[in-house]
């Protein structure tokens, strides 16, 4: 194997491949004379496309598979959607760069209502997550939600098909894929906290292949980093994962960091959030006293009743 190579692992989907082509480019561009191979592995996530996330093991499943490439040595590094990466990680990996963030804010998206207000009392509204779940049947307790597994493509199709109302999908991966227009709504953070990460491209690799990391450490965004440790400590502390609906949203204004996080029942009947800002270099510290609050607030027996 060539020095100059650098193999990429991805999952196959057409956003995973944009983000994969993406940070290829970026490598090449960083450093000329790199040349980029994409390894494309199929998930167990990927795989189990008809059942809720929740009940078959969380977002963790879209990324085992890369990992192992990484650790077998058949990928130098993996290409992620951050909010997919669960908040441990194997031994001997790490996440060594996090990309500048697109919007992070969660889009409706109808064929025939603009907005959350239009929809009508008892509409079909379709998404696989809690975290989304939670936060509409808390404002719009009457909605009917339905599971909504697959690809973008296949999601923004079933829509077309008329199986829904509307569905909530991710600002971030619309606008990657070019289907910015197919946005009815961007949801504000008020109305819909954003996931653990949403928005932000991550890569992981072997913590001791020197090498790939400092190729991947031109890529790192600061304010990036700072903002995902923030949002992961929150989510590490919480053990969360896909079984319990939790948000967590960070924001950099100059020098002063500010956290916002969100724990919920699946059926938005109760709903505890939790606010607090400090210096960006206490970023971990932060995301650690926000989860505090959450359980000092109750959170703890929304988790305890969620996990028995």
């Amino acid at each position: 194997m060539s020095e100059s190579v650098i193999r990429i692992a991805t999952r196959k989907s057409a956003l995973a491949l944009w983000q994969a082509e993406h940070v290829a480019a970026l490598l090449r561009r960083a450093h000329p004379g790199v040349v980029t191979e994409l390894v494309t592995m199929t998930t167990r996530g990927d795989q189990l496309l008809d059942t809720p996330l929740a009940t078959i093991g969380g977002k963790g499943l879209f990324v085992k598979e890369l990992e192992y490439g990484i650790l077998e040595g058949r990928a130098d590094l993996a290409v992620h959607s951050m909010k997919d990466v669960p908040a441990e990680l194997p031994s001997g990996l790490h996440l060594a760069a996090a990309l500048p963030r697109e919007d992070p804010r969660d889009a409706l998206v109808s064929n025939h209502y603009a907005s959350f207000q239009q929809l009508p009392a008892h509409a079909r509204i379709g998404t696989a997550s809690l975290r989304r779940q939670c936060q509409i049947k808390e404002r719009y307790p009457t909605c009917e939600i339905l599971n909504l597994r697959g690809n973008v493509n296949t999601r923004l199709a079933k829509l077309d098909g008329g199986e829904y109302d509307a569905i909530v999908l991710a600002v971030a991966g619309l606008k990657r894929l070019g289907f910015a227009d197919r946005i009815a709504e961007a949801i504000a953070p008020d109305d819909s906290l954003p996931a653990i990460g949403q928005g932000v491209i991550a890569i992981e690799c072997r913590r001791d292949d020197m090498r790939v990391n400092e190729l991947l450490n031109t890529l790192n965004d600061d304010d990036s980093a700072v903002c995902m440790a923030a949002e992961r400590a929150l989510n590490e502390r919480l053990h969360g994962g896909c079984q319990v609906p939790i948000a967590g949203f960070a924001m950099l204004d100059g020098e002063l960091l500010s956290l916002r996080g969100l724990v919920g029942l699946p059926d938005g009947s109760r709903v505890i959030r939790a606010e607090r800002s400090a210096a960006k270099e206490a970023a971990r510290a932060l995301g650690i006293a926000v989860a505090e609050d959450l359980l000092a607030g109750g959170a703890d027996r929304i988790l305890r009743h969620l996990f028995g």
